[in-house]
């Protein structure tokens, strides 16, 4: 599909914020909550570890909601909307502040309100092939994903060669272990999991559990 150059140069740009944002955060929780109430009490445990980048998941009816809630009630915060599955939910988010969208994989009609939408976004690919459909739409910051069942490191490492200019979230069976090694890849800008936000700890109200762990995972960000 072709793009006029004003169409290329406003989607690098946001390209180039979607890099900065997740080299930055690093580490990035991604995050599922069934309640507003539940969404912030967990964002302020997070915020209180250091880490200040969320993807929150788009899984559950108060998801929308709970994203508008954080937004307003932590505007230092950059919250992403995940599991990002259909044009409609592009619009959306755009509308609720998100501040940008990350996607497990890509339909055609999802990549082209990707690549419109006025938010840096993150679409999620699997294969050389897909990373490569991403770059020739103008797509240069993508999320690898499921990563570690999809190869872990020696998959990012073969990917490095064919495809220099991608730069990627490694998501998807990455823990506290292994945060470090994947972050060690020059193509890595920053891993993505739930393993400071375990479902048991946030249903119990484990806030000093989550704000512990988040402290730990900025520390494996801030040391890469």
């Amino acid at each position: 599909m072709p793009h006029t150059h004003v169409e290329s140069a406003a989607l690098e740009q946001r390209q180039q914020l979607a890099e900065t944002m997740l080299r930055e955060a690093g580490v990035m929780p991604v995050l599922t909550v069934v309640s507003v109430a539940q969404g912030l009490d967990t964002v302020r445990a997070l915020v209180a570890g250091g880490l200040r980048t969320i993807e929150l998941v788009l899984r559950t009816p108060a998801a929308l909601d709970a994203l508008a809630a954080i937004k307003d009630a932590f505007p230092d915060c950059k919250v992403g909307a995940g599991t990002v599955l259909e044009p409609a939910q592009v619009d959306a988010v755009e509308e609720l502040g998100a501040d940008f969208i990350v996607t497990p994989g890509v339909s055609p009609h999802l990549l082209d309100a990707l690549v419109q939408s006025s938010l840096p976004v993150v679409p999620g690919a699997a294969t050389p092939s897909e990373l490569l459909a991403l770059q020739e739409r103008g797509i240069r910051v993508a999320k690898l994903f499921p990563v570690a069942a999809l190869g872990g490191i020696p998959l990012l490492r073969a990917v490095a060669g064919p495809l220099p200019k991608m730069k990627l979230c490694a998501n998807g069976g990455v823990d506290e272990a292994s945060a470090a090694a994947y972050l060690a890849e020059p193509n890595v800008l920053c891993v993505g999991g739930s393993w400071m936000v375990p479902q048991g700890w946030i249903a119990a109200g484990d806030w000093d559990r989550v704000e512990a762990s988040a402290r730990k995972a900025a520390a494996i960000a801030s040391n890469r």
